[in-house]
């Protein structure tokens, strides 16, 4: 029972990472923008966290440089897209072949660097059960705030007059723009609120996730996490539960070595990308379904006056 208990709270862990990268992506989807350099903001952010943490001794610095430098990368991304109209896929693809480059190149420095001892967090009284409390409510806060986020968006997007009119710009620019709302500007920010919780996720990873540097250490999760939007047809509930299920595939093979099942290790490595694979082949079986639910002007560019 116990080893159950800690493989649903390193679910809860490893999910954090995808649900923050994928939580941000929706919201550029949702403005009509695709973004597939989440691998490279992702692996720019960590080295930036890391290396914050460093220097500051302090976690909470290292996350606010990785969101800085995720929105920065967002930002680049979003003027080359929104107002010089470039191909979002390849601009996508080279600020993620950039990013994989600069953060090996600027963390050559940090490899055998340590981090100081991170503080233990625990929920006061629910950490103290037995079996589950140790496993679930001793986890860091970002695990919860991930949550929270997630309920915050659902309420922005489906309650809100902002979220309405994010949701507008991402169906009908053209509309949006006839009715006298800044479409360029509002997807500029939906690019970088997306590319700031990237590099949140980033930042997670090589602060919390794995206190440490090591080149290419995102390891794939921001290609999961863009994959996650359309597997949870862009909505923050789904894609909540959607990082938890990723995420325990991700943890189910070191569950299953520590339990001593005979399966190679590289078939366990495979698990994660393979599920995602099979997922987006499962929902690609019904086209209809996608484009139901699929932001109509998601990865065409805006041309005001058109």
């Amino acid at each position: 029972m116990e080893s159950y208990a800690l493989l649903l709270g390193s679910t809860l862990s490893a999910g954090t990472v995808l649900a923050l990268a994928a939580l941000g992506l929706l919201i550029n989807e949702k403005a009509g923008i695709v973004n597939l350099g989440a691998e490279g903001m992702m692996l720019c952010a960590a080295i930036a966290g890391f290396a914050a943490t460093v220097h500051s001794g302090s976690t909470w610095v290292g996350f606010g440089a990785g969101m800085l430098a995720g929105a920065l990368l967002a930002g680049i991304f979003g003027v080359l897209v929104i107002w010089l109209n470039t191909n979002q896929y390849a601009t996508g693809l080279a600020l993620s072949l950039f990013g994989a480059g600069f953060s090996a190149f600027v963390g050559l420095g940090y490899v055998q660097a340590r981090l100081p001892e991170l503080p233990k967090f625990a929920i006061p009284g629910l950490a103290d059960l037995p079996v589950v409390g140790p496993a679930l409510f001793t986890l860091h806060p970002l695990v919860y705030g991930s949550i929270a986020l997630a309920a915050v968006m659902v309420w922005f997007l489906y309650r809100t007059r902002a979220g309405l009119v994010l949701r507008a710009v991402g169906e009908s620019p053209s509309s949006a723009h006839a009715l006298g709302y800044p479409v360029r500007r509002i997807r500029l920010m939906a690019v970088m609120f997306g590319g700031a919780m990237c590099g949140l996720a980033g930042a997670y990873i090589s602060v919390v996730y794995t206190p440490l540097w090591v080149e290419n250490m995102v390891s794939g999760r921001g290609w999961i996490a863009l994959a996650l939007t359309t597997f949870a047809t862009w909505r923050p509930a789904r894609i909540l539960l959607g990082a938890y299920l990723f995420g325990g595939v991700t943890m189910l093979q070191f569950h299953l070595q520590a339990t001593g099942v005979q399966i190679p290790s590289q078939i366990l490595s495979m698990l994660p990308y393979l599920a995602t694979i099979v997922v987006l082949v499962l929902i690609s079986r019904n086209p209809a379904w996608i484009r139901a639910n699929m932001p109509a002007s998601l990865g065409k560019p805006f041309y005001p006056g058109a």
